[in-house]
């Protein structure tokens, strides 16, 4: 199981925004002597926070649990996960602890204002009275979080999670965009999501020839449905989704423009049991496959790389009965085919 985000706490006021990161390092963000840890004018910037653990947790087959991981599992069309979300952190005991802990620097130029706008804000009664600690038990503060690999990769869907650090009473749904819900944890555990290698079997095996059909087929016994939990349970939130993809359907791209597919369009569907196309055996040698290729030109001295990719159907269901679709998904790789000429003999 894996639990994998960076968080950032924001605290915006008025027209200033301030931002309490944890520093990485204090050379990694240093301003001032003994380096500043605050972003006063609130820019975001991607080097100024450590990673910490989210409190979602994902099993499953998920990327990373063993195996190759299917990295390029991607949906289709221009949808993408949230590269940003927000959820329960602190207690208001721990939520005072941390805030104290990260003001506990040498105040550089600029940060003694910040400081006190956030005093204000949290504890002063502006709008928080001593971080709620009257509140205790009744709710939790929620902060941003974020993707640590697309943060990393600087993706500014990772930046977009700026709302300051807001208290939510057990039971209620934050009306912020990308708070989590069972939704949000579905569309993480999208992201997450392992299918197996994409590679076809093919008779002939390693060398075709020119004309020949070649047959191709997917092994019921791998290509099975796939699903992913993400669960959060912190203080008074309980939620889970489980997202699952089902494969559909196989793509053929032979590699070249001199090939004819099978079928025509070059898409196989999966048969009943889950295997899609049939496996070539002796005295098949007359018939079309039903999923297959046929080469119209050699490679010569090289080969063509034959794509193969499978789209995955994607569905949810989660906590209270919700439930739904998400985009499909596609998965594929490249295998190298030799194709030769029929040699004859002239008598």
């Amino acid at each position: 199981m894996h639990s994998v985000a960076s968080v950032r706490t924001f605290t915006t006021i008025g027209a200033l925004t301030v931002a309490c990161v944890i520093a990485v390092s204090t050379s990694a963000f240093a301003k001032d002597p003994g380096g500043s840890q605050f972003d006063v004018e609130g820019s975001n910037e991607k080097d100024s926070g450590q990673t910490l653990e989210s409190s979602i947790v994902f099993s499953g087959s998920t990327k990373g649990s063993g195996g190759e991981s299917s990295g390029g599992f991607t949906p289709i069309g221009n949808w993408s996960p949230p590269a940003c979300w927000y959820e329960p952190k602190w207690t208001p005991a721990e939520f005072a602890t941390e805030f104290q802990k990260e003001w506990d620097i040498p105040h550089a130029s600029g940060v003694g204002e910040a400081y006190n706008l956030a005093q204000d804000h949290y504890k002063n009664g502006n709008p928080y009275e001593d971080f709620n600690e009257s509140e205790t038990g009744k709710g939790l503060w929620w902060s941003a979080v974020r993707d640590t690999d697309r943060e990393e990769a600087g993706d500014p869907a990772a930046f977009a999670c700026d709302t300051a650090t807001f208290w939510v009473e057990n039971g209620e749904t934050p009306n912020v965009e990308n708070a989590v819900t069972p939704d949000i944890l579905a569309q993480l555990a999208y992201n997450r999501i392992k299918v197996p290698d994409t590679k076809v079997t093919l008779a002939p095996e390693t060398t075709t020839k020119v004309n020949l059909p070649t047959w191709a087929w997917l092994d019921q016994a791998e290509f099975k449905e796939v699903s992913v939990t993400a669960s959060l349970n912190v203080g008074g939130v309980n939620i889970q989704a489980t997202t699952t993809a089902k494969p559909v359907s196989l793509k053929l791209e032979p590699g070249t423009a001199d090939a004819e597919t099978y079928p025509s369009s070059g898409e196989c569907t999966f048969n009943d049991d889950g295997s899609i196309g049939e496996p070539y055996a002796k005295g098949k040698a007359d018939r079309t496959p039903p999923c297959g290729i046929k080469y119209l030109r050699s490679s010569g001295d090289g080969t063509y790389k034959l794509q193969a990719t499978v789209t995955w159907e994607v569905t949810w269901t989660g906590t209270g009965g919700a439930g739904g679709d998400l985009p499909n998904g596609t998965f594929g790789a490249d295998q190298e085919v030799v194709v030769q000429e029929i040699q004859s003999v002239n008598r």
